[in-house]
C-alpha cells in the first residue's frame, strides 16, 4: 500500500472524521478514556475514518479496527500537565518506522505557534515530515495558534489560525486541524489558506449533541473538510451516536435535524 491509498483510506474523496483520543498521555484520568477499548469499538461501530493515537494504544488495540473502515494514525507529540512551564513544549516520542509495524496507516505531530518553544517543535514536525515522506505515510499537522507570543497581523481576522493551517502545509501534511472561529467568513479565510483538508476540532466536552453538530455543519458549509473532534466525542454520553452523527454530516451532508433523527441523539 502506498501513501495515496492510505490517505483515501483516512479522507475518502478528501473527507474525514477523525477522532484523537491521544489525550490520556497529557492529562489522566480523564473521562472517556478510562474504558479505552470500549470508546474505540464504540468509533468502529460508529464508522469514523481516523483515531489518533499515541503508539502504545494503536499497538495494543489496532485489532479492533481489522476489518472495518477505521484506520489508525499515531500521534507523536506529548507534554503532560506536570511540566510547569515547558507544558506546552511537545516532544517527539518516536519514528516514522514505527507506524506500520504497530498497526498504523499515517503520522501525526503537533506545534503550538507562539509558544517560548515554537523553533523547536517546527524543527521537530519537519524531521517527522521527512521520514513519513520516505515510509509512503500521511502526514497530518494540530498547529494550534494559542501561545503567548503570537503576533498577528494587523486585520487578521483569523486570530493567526490560518497561518498556522499554512505552515502545517508548508511544512508537508497532507491535512491539518484547526478551531472554529465563531463565524463562517473568517473560517472560509483559514479553510483556504491551503491546498489541503482542513478537520475542524471540537474544544472542551460540552454535552451538548445539537450544539456539536451546529457548529461543524456551520465549518462544513464554510470550508472544512471534516472534523478532527476528541473529547467532544469520547467524554459525550452516548459516543458511538455522536460519532455517527458527524459521519453522516461529513459523508452525507446530512442536516443537523438529519443526523439527530437518525441517531436519537
Amino acid at each position: 500500500m502506498n501513501k495515496t491509498d492510505r490517505l483515501n483510506q483516512l479522507l475518502p474523496n478528501g473527507r474525514g472524521v477523525w477522532i484523537p483520543i491521544d489525550h490520556g498521555a497529557s492529562d489522566f484520568p480523564i473521562p472517556g478514556l478510562t474504558d479505552t477499548e470500549g470508546v474505540i469499538k464504540s468509533l468502529v461501530a460508529a464508522g469514523v475514518d481516523g483515531i489518533v493515537a499515541q503508539k502504545g494504544v494503536v499497538s495494543h488495540y489496532q485489532h479492533l479496527c481489522e476489518g472495518s473502515g477505521t484506520s489508525m494514525v499515531i500521534h507523536f507529540s506529548v507534554s503532560t500537565r506536570h511540566a510547569g512551564p515547558d507544558a506546552a513544549n511537545k516532544v517527539i516520542v518516536g519514528h516514522a518506522d514505527e507506524v506500520i509495524p504497530r498497526g498504523g496507516v499515517g503520522v501525526s505531530c503537533q506545534v503550538n505557534m507562539g509558544s517560548p518553544n515554537e523553533a523547536a517543535m517546527i524543527e521537530r514536525m519537519g524531521q517527522l515530515s521527512r521520514e513519513a515522506l520516505h515510509h509512503e505515510l500521511p502526514m497530518f499537522g494540530m498547529v494550534y495558534a494559542r501561545g503567548e507570543h503570537l503576533n498577528p497581523i494587523e486585520g487578521d481576522q483569523t486570530e493567526c489560525n490560518a497561518h498556522a493551517v499554512r505552515l502545517a502545509f508548508e511544512l508537508g501534511c497532507d491535512a491539518a486541524k484547526t478551531v472554529w472561529t465563531g463565524d463562517a467568513e473568517s473560517f472560509s479565510a483559514i479553510a483556504s489558506a491551503a491546498p489541503i483538508p482542513v478537520l475542524v476540532a471540537g474544544g472542551p466536552s460540552t454535552g451538548d449533541s445539537r450544539g456539536i453538530l451546529t457548529m461543524v455543519r456551520q465549518a462544513l458549509d464554510a470550508g472544512a473538510s471534516g472534523v478532527c473532534m476528541g473529547r467532544q466525542v469520547f467524554a459525550h454520553p452516548h459516543v458511538e451516536r455522536i460519532a455517527r452523527a458527524l459521519v453522516m454530516l461529513v459523508h452525507q451532508n446530512a442536516s443537523v435535524d438529519e443526523a439527530m433523527d437518525a441517531c436519537n441523539l
